[in-house]
C-alpha cells in the first residue's frame, strides 16, 4: 500500500497544495512552524479521519474558511482507489472511490497509517487515556467492527452516567432501568475488552523480538493489558462484569459516574519484569515506544495483507544512532515513509541519501 498523492484545500496553513509521492522514502524539510506536522497529520486524517493533535474539527480549517478538504489516491491491493474527507463546523464527510460513505466506521481502514512522533513517548510513561486512544486509533483502523462497538460502548456510558448522576441528586432511581443500562453496556464492554486484549498479545508477540534486538539482546519486553474486570475464562464475561457493576452500584451513585469498564482500563509495559514507566530510564522508554512502533507495521501487515504507511515527525533527531539505524533498516525497501526533519546532516543511512526531498516552508512545498 502506497500514498501516490494527496491534495489539500484550506487545511490548517495549506490553503492549497498537491503533491505526488515517492513510494519509497519522502523527506520534508524546512524550520519549526512552517508546515511539516500539519502534512503527515494531513495523512494520518486521510487515514484514520481523527488527528494525533487535537479533537476541535475547527482547528483543521484555515481561518476564515468555512471547509477544509483532504484527497488522496492510494494504491492497494494492486488498485488505485481515491479518498475524500472534507470537513467543516457540521462535521466530516467521506467518500472511497467517489461514493459517500453512511458512516466514518465504513470509510476508515482503506489506508493504514502508523505514526511515530516524540510526544509518542507519552504513550509509555504517559496517562492511561494516551494508551487507550493508541488501542482506540490502532484497533479501528483494522477492525471498523471495533470503531462500531466503540461508538455504542461512548453512547450507553453516556446514558448510564446521566442515569447515575440523576440517581446521585434525586436520591432514588429506577432500578429495573439501570439493570437495562447496565447490561447493554457490560455486552458491549466485553467485546472491547476481548479485542483489546487480543490486539496486545498480538503486538507483544511482533514488539517483544524487536526490543530484544534494539536491546542487543539485554532486555525482554512485555506488554500486559489491565482491564478493570478480568475476562474470565468459561465465557461468561458478560454476567460477571454484571454481577461486579452490582456490587460497586451504591458507590457508583455517590459518585454519579461509572467507575468500571473499557473507559478505565490500562496498559503496562514491562521490562526485564520492572514496569518500564515507573522505573524505566529515558532510554528504555525510548527503545519501548519504538519496538512498539515497529510491531505495529507487522501487526497491520498481517492482519490486512499489506504495509502501512510509516509517518515519522521529526522523531529521527530523538533517537540515538543504534536506535535510527535499526528503524530505518527496518523499513527499507517495504514501507512508504514520510520523514520530517529540521536537518539530515547526522543521519547517514541509504534511505535518507535515496528519499525523494521536499522544502517546507510558509506553507508552501516544493520538490529539493
Amino acid at each position: 500500500m502506497h500514498l501516490e498523492n494527496i491534495v489539500l484545500r484550506n487545511f490548517r496553513n495549506y490553503e492549497e497544495l498537491s503533491l505526488d509521492f515517492a513510494p519509497t522514502v519522502n523527506v520534508f524539510l524546512g524550520e519549526n512552524a512552517q508546515g511539516k506536522t500539519n502534512l503527515l497529520e494531513a495523512i494520518l486524517i486521510l487515514a484514520l479521519a481523527k488527528s494525533h493533535r487535537t479533537t476541535n474539527d475547527k482547528d483543521f480549517i484555515e481561518w476564515n474558511k468555512d471547509a477544509a478538504k483532504i484527497e488522496g489516491r492510494i494504491m492497494k491491493h494492486g488498485q488505485s482507489v481515491p479518498l475524500e474527507l472534507t470537513i467543516s463546523g457540521k462535521g466530516k464527510k467521506a467518500k472511497v472511490n467517489h461514493l459517500e460513505q453512511k458512516k466514518l466506521s465504513q470509510y476508515v481502514g482503506n489506508l493504514n497509517v502508523v505514526m511515530f512522533a516524540p510526544e509518542d513517548l507519552s504513550l509509555v510513561k504517559g496517562a492511561p487515556s494516551v494508551r487507550r486512544r493508541f488501542l482506540n486509533m490502532e484497533i479501528g483502523q483494522m477492525q471498523p467492527i471495533y470503531l462500531h462497538d466503540l461508538s455504542v460502548y461512548q453512547r450507553i456510558l453516556h446514558q448510564r452516567n446521566q442515569f447515575l448522576k440523576r440517581a446521585q441528586i434525586k436520591k432514588s432511581y429506577d432500578a429495573v432501568m439501570l439493570d437495562i443500562l447496565t447490561e447493554q453496556f457490560a455486552e458491549v464492554a466485553v467485546r472491547l475488552t476481548e479485542r483489546r486484549d487480543a490486539f496486545i498479545r498480538k503486538l507483544e508477540g511482533y514488539a517483544a523480538p524487536i526490543h530484544h534486538d534494539i536491546s542487543r539482546g539485554l532486555e525482554t519486553l512485555e506488554i500486559v493489558y489491565q482491564p478493570s474486570v478480568t475476562l474470565t475464562q468459561e465465557g461468561d464475561s458478560i454476567q460477571a462484569l454484571i454481577e461486579k457493576m452490582k456490587t460497586i452500584r451504591q458507590r457508583e451513585i455517590d459518585r454519579g459516574v461509572t467507575l468500571i469498564g473499557p473507559h478505565r482500563d490500562d496498559s503496562l509495559f514491562y521490562v526485564n519484569g520492572q514496569n518500564v514507566q515507573v522505573f524505566g530510564s529515558q532510554g528504555q522508554q525510548r527503545t519501548t515506544a519504538l519496538s512498539i512502533k515497529l510491531a505495529e507495521i507487522d501487526l497491520i501487515h498481517e492482519e490486512t495483507n499489506e504495509y502501512p504507511l510509516l509517518l515519522l515527525d521529526d522523531v529521527l533527531s530523538e533517537l540515538d544512532d543504534f536506535r535510527q539505524s535499526h528503524l530505518l533498516n527496518a523499513i527499507e525497501g517495504k514501507v512508504q515513509t514520510f520523514v520530517t526533519t529540521t536537518s539530515v546532516s547526522g543521519i547517514n543511512h541509504d534511505t535518507l541519501t535515496k528519499a525523494k526531498t521536499y522544502m517546507v516552508e510558509q506553507g508552501h512545498i516544493k520538490k529539493s
